[in-house]
């Protein structure tokens, strides 16, 4: 008798079945890490910008921080166009320190409704060395390196 050897044995459809399914529960929740940090780096860009609006405003103030406590402020006292962000609800710098604020929306529960801040620090050289910070409850591994 001749065996016919063409195609798969359950046994191996089953065994491939199988690895697919490990590797999938092990890459989805990288994925949705690496979806999440690709969010919130949209979220620290945009406070980058904004930042550099602040410095330029404190340095041709010489002594002042601009009073914007929304983002309709932000946009019309320093001219850095964030509405269009929709991943920001709250946006906020600070007329005594400087501070930038922003509360975080639309990323991911884990880190919606919480807020990330930029602080700045006087080097004693005319520059200025800002800080990241973040409220207690934003997970630690998500939070912005200085």
């Amino acid at each position: 008798m001749k065996s016919n050897d063409l195609g798969f044995t359950l046994t191996e459809l089953l065994i491939v079945i199988a690895i697919i399914g490990i590797l999938g529960a092990i890459a989805l929740p990288y994925m949705k890490g690496h979806i999440i940090k690709s969010r919130l780096t949209e979220v620290e860009n945009a406070m980058t910008v904004l930042k550099s609006a602040v410095t330029a405003y404190h340095h041709d103030t010489e002594t002042s921080w601009p009073d914007c406590p929304t983002i309709d402020a932000v946009r019309t006292s320093l001219g850095v166009g964030l509405t269009s962000i929709g991943r920001l609800s709250a946006v906020s710098v600070s007329p005594v320190d400087g501070m930038i604020s922003v509360t975080v929306d639309n990323i991911d529960p884990m880190v919606d409704n919480k807020s990330l801040t930029l602080t700045p620090n006087d080097a004693g050289d005319g520059s200025i060395r800002w800080v990241w910070g973040s409220s207690a409850d934003f997970p630690m591994h998500l939070r912005p390196r200085s």
